[in-house]
């Protein structure tokens, strides 16, 4: 999305400044350079972050910062549109005279200000620690016994120089105080390359629960280095589950955790030790599913990075996805007609996919590529198991 984004910002930022160019062109014409080298900024900072032009942390703070500016273009692009439409409906219903009010440059103008105002704020909430939400899970064949049972999701912490290791470290405080069962980390838990941005996430050994943490791959892991933040993971003791289950004793009760591959599969990296060869492993569903039976368990729950997989994963046994990827859309508005449409329907919150339930966390962190939220918090998640028959 970034890159198609980057291609159409020269066109965007004409339509968005075409009310100056009449009377005020040595400003339109400043207006549409500037909006353009914004709207490129992000995906040329994706690339020397990838190719490793500019030191990881200084492309990390920039990401924030031109991240902020490129939502605010999208809002103005919005903004744009609003302002075109009413101009036509005056024109058809009042004349030319009076739709031409409409096109005054000082509202386009204060249009953009707005815009740069509102995300501004937005990036002040995008950095914010998170909150513990609590969230009650009825799963129809959960044992009685494992009724109340915790789980704390810790989902898309991207951990960089950004939200470095005081803020991982804080993560790990307000998690640990709100005493859960077990955590899981569903994926996306950093950015950049392992040998140089581990400490980031060095706090996750922190983590405390009575029936463990575990953690599985997202797309980002994919992107930075499959094979070495793997090992991270697991010297870290955060059970790193690619295609593999696990069944616990819980209560007395057989529970299954499994984790699967990301869609992301197949992607190269320069971080990979070998950049022509993909690392780490494409989703595999019937292969947890197998363990999962074959541990006797009563109840499986999955770690699956992408919402969007879940109606290929809910045939198979799965009593709860836990999922992350979207970060609950970012923004009102844009949660729902461009972020939940990308995610077969899924953005944020609970959904039954046929036998299955679906989590959707809007993730604990940020990717400094797009930092803003508006009315869409960053979230530490508690589960709160419920059985259908207590």
């Amino acid at each position: 999305m970034v890159s198609l984004l980057a291609l159409l910002a020269p066109i965007l930022s004409l339509w968005l400044w075409y009310p100056l160019f009449k009377k005020h062109r040595r400003a339109f014409v400043w207006c549409v350079a500037i909006t353009t080298l914004l709207g490129i900024a992000p995906a040329l900072l994706i690339v020397a972050m990838r190719h490793e032009f500019m030191n990881f942390a200084l492309v990390s703070h920039l990401q924030v910062i031109s991240g902020g500016l490129f939502a605010a273009i999208g809002m103005g692009v919005v903004l744009a549109i609003v302002r075109d439409v009413l101009w036509l409906v005056l024109r058809a219903t009042a004349g030319p005279t009076r739709a031409a009010c409409i096109l005054r440059p000082r509202w386009t103008v204060l249009g953009m200000a707005l815009a740069v105002g509102l995300n501004a704020y937005g990036l002040t909430q995008g950095v914010k620690l998170p909150q513990v939400n609590e969230h009650e899970v009825t799963l129809p064949r959960l044992p009685a016994q494992l009724d109340g049972l915790r789980i704390a999701v810790l989902a898309d912490i991207h951990a960089t120089p950004v939200n470095n290791a005081a803020y991982v470290q804080a993560l790990v405080e307000r998690t640990n105080a709100a005493r859960p069962d077990m955590v899981v980390l569903p994926g996306d838990l950093i950015d950049g390359d392992a040998p140089t941005q581990a400490g980031n996430i060095a706090p996750l050994a922190g983590l405390h629960a009575p029936f463990g943490v575990w953690s599985a791959p997202g797309n980002h892991e994919y992107y930075s280095g499959y094979d070495a933040w793997a090992r991270v993971f697991n010297r870290l003791n955060l059970n790193y589950l690619a295609n593999e289950a696990r069944v616990l004793d819980v209560r007395g009760q057989k529970l299954a955790i499994s984790g699967v591959g990301d869609p992301a599969y197949g992607r190269l990296s320069e971080q990979n030790s070998d950049p022509n060869t993909p690392e780490g492993v494409p989703p595999d569903v019937q292969t947890v599913a197998q363990q999962a039976r074959a541990g006797g368990a009563q109840v499986h729950i999955l770690l699956g990075h992408q919402p969007k997989m879940a109606r290929s994963y809910a045939p198979h046994g799965i009593d709860l996805q836990i999922a992350g990827h979207t970060h609950g859309g970012h923004i009102k508005g844009m949660d729902r007609w461009i972020v939940a449409p990308a995610n077969d329907g899924f953005v944020s919150g609970l959904y039954d996919v046929g036998p299955m339930r679906l989590f959707v966390s809007n993730g604990a962190g940020l990717w400094p590529g797009f930092a803003v939220r508006l009315g869409v918090p960053s979230s530490i998640d508690i589960l709160v198991l419920r059985s259908a028959t207590k």
